[in-house]
């Protein structure tokens, strides 16, 4: 659960600096609906080239869970015109780097490159699109590296056990109930074809996007998609069905054993998102509310339950208000030395009460908002970041255009809304609370499967 908030550069300087200045992008959609969004920044003789898939974890079905994720990897293997391996090839020796990654709301896949090779990146993707070679044998393979990969970074990691475990059990209907990397018998029993329905139902114009941005004209972008991208056909799409989670009633709790050095507790309330960039308040506010408890150093969790308290040894706090299904707001952290799990999960209450009773101070909001200025001005310093932030917001149905009207309106955010959303949200009956109660460590590690992850 990466924190959304940036390092804080000091609060006078940030204060002072003017909002970052956001340049536009150029949008072109071509005839079989694949749209084309492209920002130019010539700082650096790069471009990075993104394609967005608007099919994730969340639209999975019982028993391929991790579909997804798995397809994400066959994506490497090859079509007719370029056999298995050949695109990271062509790619490094491009002098670029690329991979990919799978979200629950998305599947996306990058190149970063010298811009005189875009074209030749658009000419890649745009063959997977479309002629993907799906082979047993390749998939055989690449299953066990995925299997592999879900026990290096879930069985064997307690932390993201927990956390899993938490999502489990906080959604009881929706989807996000399920992890990306999906359950493990669903991985055991999965086939090619499995795989090859996927990418047929999801994998189209139609419901793609490419994100291009860096030292490039857009004409000459739009220009080389139509090339490229043009030719392939729209096909017909999956229906979506609403999956709304019922509302939940009353806390749940649950206790996670495993191997860990640290106890570890993790909160998770259900809060709402961002649907409505002009009309919605809350989620600015939950954002502003997320970076008073442990946006920056001098934080509320660091000062109080870090270095006065001696409770914990880490907490913070943790929310995406952009996502296609239900908001968390989540608070996690492990206790010092001496001290329960219990003890910090009151102290993590104690905080979130606080606000409700006595708000938010003049000083810590203008900390936030100082919080909000640096993160957009570091943003601008990577080409790659641009184009996730713009990927990220249209693969939840936001216009990437709004980006400048979201910052806006998180720079209105008033101490009065903040305190609002915390007495409205932070309540037992919209709460989730998991515990690690750590086992002792296995003396030796587990020996290392052959088959490595990819990434």
């Amino acid at each position: 659960m990466p924190m959304r908030h940036a390092r804080l550069i000091p609060l006078l300087l940030a204060l002072a600096a003017p909002a970052p200045v956001l340049a536009e992008t150029y949008e072109h959609q071509l005839a079989n609906g694949l749209r084309i969004i492209v920002k130019e920044d010539r700082r650096a003789p790069t471009a990075a080239h993104m394609v967005w898939y608007r099919a994730g974890s969340m639209d999975e079905t019982n028993g391929t869970t991790g579909v997804a994720h798995v397809l994400e990897h066959m994506m490497f293997k090859g079509t007719p015109s370029a056999g298995p391996g050949e695109f990271n090839r062509r790619v490094a020796a491009a002098g670029g780097r690329d991979n990919a990654f799978t979200g629950h709301d998305y599947t996306a896949y990058f190149q970063q490159v010298p811009k005189q090779k875009l074209s030749e990146m658009m000419q890649l993707e745009a063959d997977r699109m479309r002629h993907l070679t799906l082979d047993a044998q390749e998939f055989a393979q690449e299953i066990r590296v995925v299997m592999e990969e879900r026990r290096l970074r879930t069985e064997d990691q307690p932390q993201a056990l927990l956390f899993e475990q938490l999502s489990a059990v906080a959604f009881q209907a929706h989807p996000y109930r399920v992890p990306v990397i999906g359950w493990m018998n669903d991985l055991e029993n999965m086939t090619v074809n499995d795989a090859r329905a996927w990418y047929e139902h999801w994998y189209a114009p139609n419901n793609a996007y490419v994100v291009v941005v860096g030292d490039v004209d857009h004409q000459t972008v739009f220009a080389a998609a139509e090339q490229y991208y043009g030719p392939l056909p729209a096909r017909p799409l999956p229906g979506r069905k609403p999956q709304d989670e019922p509302v939940q009633t009353g806390i749940r709790r649950l206790t996670v054993k495993a191997p860990a050095e640290l106890p570890v507790v993790m909160m998770a309330y259900k809060v709402p998102v961002l649907r409505d960039v002009d009309q919605d308040v809350e989620p600015y506010a939950l954002e502003m509310l997320s970076a008073v408890l442990a946006g920056h150093e001098a934080a509320r969790f660091t000062n109080h339950l870090i270095r006065q308290q001696r409770l914990a040894v880490d907490a913070t706090a943790s929310y995406d208000s952009t996502r296609r299904g239900p908001g968390v707001f989540h608070l996690y952290g492990s206790p010092s030395e001496g001290k329960t799990r219990a003890d910090l999960e009151s102290g993590l209450r104690a905080e979130i009460a606080l606000v409700q009773a006595q708000g938010v101070t003049p000083d810590e909001l203008a900390r936030a908002k100082a919080q909000l200025i640096a993160g957009q001005i570091y943003k601008l310093d990577s080409i790659f970041a641009q184009a996730m932030e713009i990927g990220q917001l249209e693969s939840v149905g936001i216009p990437n255009a709004q980006n400048r009207r979201m910052i806006e309106k998180l720079q209105a955010v008033t101490a009065e809304q903040i305190q609002a959303v915390a007495r409205k949200y932070f309540r037992d009956e919209q709460l989730t609370v998991a515990e690690l109660d750590p086992q002792p460590l296995p003396t030796a590690p587990r020996a290392r499967s052959p088959f490595a992850p990819r990434h």
